[in-house]
């Protein structure tokens, strides 16, 4: 079984004076959110979808599942103040419909509704081979290192670094005793589930990404996501 985690328990707080997170704001009359979902609900290989949202909406998001026809959506839990804290609740919940140990989940933010087919495919794909799968793009700017916010520390060599996107796929058992292994232990708050992985030993293999599947985190993202929908996506590929 492929299942879906999508993490939708931002605040949203760099989005400026939006009076709901921005998972719930409205593009084209549709919840931002909702773009990213309805990704998951059509792709034939995925066969559920769980949603790990703020507390204090939840019945919420079930009515726009429900208005959106999402048949997929199976569960809705509530996040927590961290990315750590959501998935591991979004992973409770997939151990309580009945995951197994090597069934796969995806798990990708709500705000980056461009994701297309064709990474879900591939991660889907690498994680059965491999186990852990991270969706990249090849860093293409030169990256400034600086340990002192001042001066330069280090320019690391590009052609080894990479940006990283979601959706980051794992096998359930990886992903669930990564968030065990730390779950009790002084380790500070780990906002990408691979570094958890890494902590175990477990290899992650790369993914390709794209540039169109970049993350809403500020009004200007907001407003490019606007027009690419509004001209369509296939003409900006």
């Amino acid at each position: 079984m492929n299942i879906a985690l999508i993490l939708a328990a931002g605040t949203g707080s760099r989005m400026g004076n939006a009076d709901k997170p921005k998972q719930f704001l409205l593009v084209h009359g549709k919840p931002l959110m909702i773009h990213t979902i309805e990704a998951f609900e059509v792709n034939p290989e995925v066969d559920k979808i769980v949603i790990s949202t703020n507390e204090e909406y939840i019945e919420e998001v079930k009515l726009m599942c429900k208005q959106y026809d999402l048949t997929k959506v199976c569960k809705i839990v509530a996040g927590g103040d961290t990315r750590q804290i959501s998935v591991y609740n979004g992973l409770k919940g997939i151990k309580e419909i009945g995951a197994k140990e090597d069934d796969i989940v995806i798990i990708h933010d709500s705000a980056r509704p461009l994701i297309n087919q064709r990474i879900i495919r591939e991660n889907i794909e690498c994680c059965k081979a491999y186990g852990a799968v991270d969706t990249v793009i090849k860093a293409t700017d030169t990256i400034v290192k600086s340990e002192n916010g001042q001066t330069i520390s280090d320019i690391p060599v590009r052609k080894e670094l990479y940006q990283g996107q979601t959706p980051q796929t794992f096998n359930f058992s990886l992903i669930w005793n990564a968030h065990e292994a730390v779950k009790n232990k002084s380790v500070p708050n780990v906002t990408d589930d691979t570094k958890l992985v890494l902590l175990l030993g477990h290899d992650v293999h790369l993914v390709e990404g794209d540039k169109l599947n970049f993350k809403i985190t500020t009004f200007d993202d907001l407003m490019m996501l606007k027009a690419l929908l509004k001209i369509g996506k296939s003409e900006v590929l």
